[in-house]
């Protein structure tokens, strides 16, 4: 029975926030496809305030996808932005975006989305200021070497269109690229979402007063600030939830008594969770990883304290908590209803176009669009590639003694 009722509240909050899932991927997925990448490389090399803001800029239009965020960076990084540009691209991307603020606004008010807004763009400035005391341009360079060098394996490719807008708009072809980067971005996420609301889902069965227990409550209100900044990033790293996936546990989290400070600190760190860390240390070498884990704890606490300070001094921090009933609403006939089906009208349309046009990558799975993906045929049996890494993969499976396995396109 217990199971049974943290499965009905995760269910319930997946339907409170589809449609805004959906449209904010959608939004994601067109930035990406009609924005080269190459524009944005060319945008942030070197180093300097203008890097970082076009970095702050491009992020925000950009994926949601923490893992995307930290392969693109180690990209732009590689291919000469500084770490300050890569890092302000990486929080950007999971801080200021779209979806993100629409999931906020829905679970938890446009004040917490207004906070998590401003306190990306302080984020940002924090990392920026406080990156010297934690990495020296040594230890930088250092680190660029290691990415150059360091075998990361398959990294997301953007599909991307290079026709004019007006054509774009009318072009199957442009619309396909939007729906092959909407899939994949699902595929990348889809675990992560799930797993977050799975976990608020029974976490919203626990009673307060287990929550209450976690953070001071009697203490002076500075001393519980501070312990709710840097419990609230440690229950992020061990939930192992990044990206979308961690704003509706943050929703539990506000019901069972954390600080608006705190909920903000663990809402930014999606960026340190335990499977990233790792990824740092692979592209970057154990030295740098550290110090920037260090640096983005560091600057989300602060972050977190300060905007607590703003709204608190404008009177905007939110005082009535929501009861679970509240957190876990109800499914019934009124405008969700509505936005829901339009959203899964649009996720159906975009998915057929995949369907329709694409092929799966016979290497890492990525549906891939046959017409302007990497090809190759073996056998009589032409396979599709998201990239050059991994036709490389495959071309040297096809020489070892097993045969690769075929995967037919998807959609035929």
């Amino acid at each position: 029975m217990l199971v049974a009722h943290g499965i009905e509240n995760a269910a319930r909050m997946a339907y409170e926030v589809w449609w805004a899932l959906v449209f904010g991927f959608a939004v994601s997925a067109i930035v990406q496809a009609w924005v080269p990448r190459e524009r944005i490389e060319r945008a942030l090399s070197g180093s300097g305030f203008a890097p970082v803001a076009r970095a702050t800029a491009l992020g925000a239009a950009s994926s949601s996808c923490s893992y995307a965020a930290v392969a693109i960076a180690k990209s732009l990084f590689q291919k000469g932005a500084s770490a300050a540009s890569a890092l302000a691209f990486q929080f950007a991307s999971t801080n200021l975006v779209w979806e993100l603020g629409l999931v906020l606004w829905i679970l938890l008010g446009w004040r917490f989305t207004l906070a998590e807004f401003l306190g990306g763009a302080v984020l940002i400035v924090f990392m920026t200021v406080l990156l010297r005391l934690f990495v020296s341009r040594k230890l930088e360079e250092e680190a660029r070497e290691h990415a150059r060098s360091a075998a990361t394996g398959h990294e997301h490719h953007a599909a991307e269109s290079t026709l004019p807008l007006r054509r774009r708009l009318v072009s199957a072809e442009a619309w396909s690229d939007v729906a092959h980067n909407f899939r994949g971005d699902w595929r990348m996420l889809w675990k992560e979402i799930g797993l977050g609301f799975f976990l608020a889902g029974f976490a919203g069965l626990i009673p307060n007063r287990v929550f209450e227990a976690l953070f001071l409550h009697d203490a002076p209100a500075p001393l519980r600030l501070l312990e709710n900044v840097v419990v609230g990033p440690l229950i992020a790293v061990a939930s192992f939830v990044c990206s979308v996936g961690n704003i509706p546990l943050a929703a539990v989290l506000w019901s069972g008594g954390i600080s608006f400070a705190g909920v903000l600190a663990f809402i930014f760190a999606d960026l340190i969770v335990l499977p990233i860390i790792a990824i740092y240390r692979k592209y970057y070498g154990s030295r740098f990883a550290l110090r920037i884990v260090g640096l983005m704890f560091v600057t989300m606490a602060l972050a977190a304290l300060a905007i607590d300070g703003i709204f608190s001094g404008a009177q905007l921090v939110p005082h009535s908590r929501p009861k679970r009933s509240d957190v876990f609403m109800p499914i019934g006939l009124d405008y969700k209803l509505v936005l829901n089906l339009v959203g899964l009208l649009v996720f159906a349309a975009l998915i057929a176009l995949t369907l329709r046009r694409g092929a799966a990558d016979p290497v890492c799975g990525m549906t891939v669009d046959r017409s302007k993906a990497l090809s190759l045929e073996r056998d009589g049996v032409t396979y599709y590639f998201c990239g050059p890494g991994c036709r490389e993969q495959f071309e040297v499976r096809a020489r070892g003694l097993e045969p690769p396995r075929a995967v037919r396109p998807s959609g035929t």
